[in-house]
């Protein structure tokens, strides 16, 4: 069983205790990692913090250089990274609609390169016969990243290299389920980096306690449930750490009476099924008009029941396991209140017969709010659908909720789609799609759903704070 280690100070840290990883595909531990504990968590702090001084110096142009070097080891890496990824995940190598562990790997180069390029300039808001008056973003410090293990690869991009290119240090602590594929990043990325730049420790919420907790972090990004990231908000409370919180969704997306059901019933069924559900921003509440509901209904089970799900090494598989036991657990359970609550199950509805976390793809109908498979995120291959009678209605039912991360509209009438999405209580809206992020607009959410956001100019902005110079003529 291969073995991965913690880096801190450019060095590997080995300890006695370790945790095992499991591949939810057979429920069987694939590696080992070092379990580490809050001494870690001080050692790496201390380390990033003495690495600050010289980063935070360096140039845009060596930042920049750096970071594309690392998009290159990432890219030379790809195979191996893929399979590591299936292995902590499950999710399949290619995916339902290519949304697996190669557009994982492969967002991950993506993102990297772009960010390399975002700049944030010197804005001079007075230059007059009385003064000039410059705004300056600098470095915050030592950032604190704690990742969740649905996207352990990509999230953890998301978080690092926004952070390295604005000049702090990061110390990340990824989730125990799925350590090993940001443990061989940090491990790649320290061959480029200065020693102390990027460091990792593996363990328990401890860890990441410690970390939110540390006087020596100025900042914690952190992605997963609503639950955590207010624990973490307490434990930074203290020492009035930044925070950017990526938090639980339970978006919902809005079928206008106006589209033809065959024509978009692929793009809803990935957008809500893809990586078996297990995406933040997937779409887990779909309203439909009651004059179509019966044929979107029906159109979504049937491509239900022609999708492969295996384990994600195998071939032409496009859906996998939960990554979990708890996780299926919690489908099993919102499963079992759905009946109860009268819903029909129109496919699925049963853990499969298999080694692994395996649930079957599942469509629900006549549900509606306060069922709790609607008003709870799933976070799996589990999907209700609710029938409405007017545009007022599905609004006011999708605003409905406590959280406000993604939402969507579909409809022929893109004009229409747009009025209406201003409508919706949530970070982003898409139209006729859903899900769809890019490293160059921003993205979170409001509500439970989080504070700040990542990706693109605005998303480096949250890794700085402001200096206001004024200089008198």
């Amino acid at each position: 069983m291969k073995r991965f280690e913690m880096m801190i100070d450019g060095a590997t840290v080995a300890t006695e205790q370790t945790l095992k990883v499991i591949n939810p595909a057979t429920a069987e531990p694939f590696a080992e990692c070092a379990l580490g504990t809050p001494a870690h968590v001080d050692q790496a702090v201390r380390a990033a913090k003495a690495a600050f001084a010289d980063w935070r110096e360096s140039s845009d142009e060596d930042r920049r250089d750096m970071i594309n070097r690392i998009a290159d080891a990432l890219e030379a890496h790809m195979p191996e990274f893929m399979e590591l990824v299936t292995l902590e995940t499950g999710k399949p190598q290619g995916g339902y609609k290519g949304v697996g562990a190669g557009m994982e790997v492969g967002g991950a180069v993506a993102w990297t390169r772009v960010t390399a390029q975002f700049d944030l300039p010197v804005e001079v808001i007075q230059d007059n016969e009385e003064a000039r008056i410059e705004v300056h973003r600098k470095p915050l410090g030592v950032v604190g990243s704690i990742t969740p293990w649905n996207w352990p690869l990509l999230i953890s991009v998301w978080h690092v290299i926004p952070a390295l290119r604005t000049g702090n240090t990061v110390v990340i602590k990824p989730s125990e389920y799925t350590p090993v594929s940001v443990l061989r990043f940090v491990e790649l990325a320290n061959e480029i980096l200065p020693k102390g730049v990027l460091n990792v420790v593996t363990g328990a919420g401890d860890v990441g306690q410690a970390i939110a907790q540390h006087p020596d972090v100025a900042k914690i990004v952190f992605t997963g449930s609503s639950r955590t990231g207010k624990r973490i908000m307490e434990n930074a409370a203290g020492t009035l750490k930044r925070l950017t919180l990526e938090l639980g969704g339970n978006d919902a997306g809005i079928v206008l009476a106006d589209v033809k059901p065959k024509e978009i019933a692929p793009a809803l069924f990935s957008a809500c099924f893809h990586n078996s559900g297990q995406t933040c921003a997937a779409l887990k509440r779909l309203y439909v008009h009651e004059s179509i509901y019966d044929d979107i209904c029906n159109e979504l089970a049937a491509i239900a029941k022609t999708v492969k799900v295996g384990h994600g090494l195998e071939q032409d598989v496009e859906l996998g396991p939960l990554q979990n036991a708890r996780q299926l657990d919690i489908v099993k359970e919102l499963a079992e209140d759905a009946r109860r609550s009268g819903g029909r199950f129109l496919t699925g509805g049963r853990e499969m017969d298999r080694p692994g976390y395996f649930y079957e793809p599942t469509i629900v109908a006549d549900l509606t709010n306060g069922s709790r498979l609607v008003d709870e995120e799933p976070f799996g291959p589990i999907v209700p659908v609710i029938k409405y009678q007017d545009e007022d209605e599905a609004i006011r039912l999708a605003n409905d909720s406590p959280n406000g991360l993604g939402g969507s509209i579909w409809s022929s009438d893109r004009a229409k789609a747009s009025e209406l999405a201003k409508r919706l209580e949530c970070g982003t809206v898409w139209i006729n799609e859903h899900g769809a992020v890019q490293p160059d607009a921003p993205f979170g959410g409001i509500k439970n759903s989080g504070i700040g956001v990542e990706f693109g100019r605005y998303g480096l902005e949250e890794y700085t704070s402001i200096q206001t110079v004024k200089i008198p003529k």
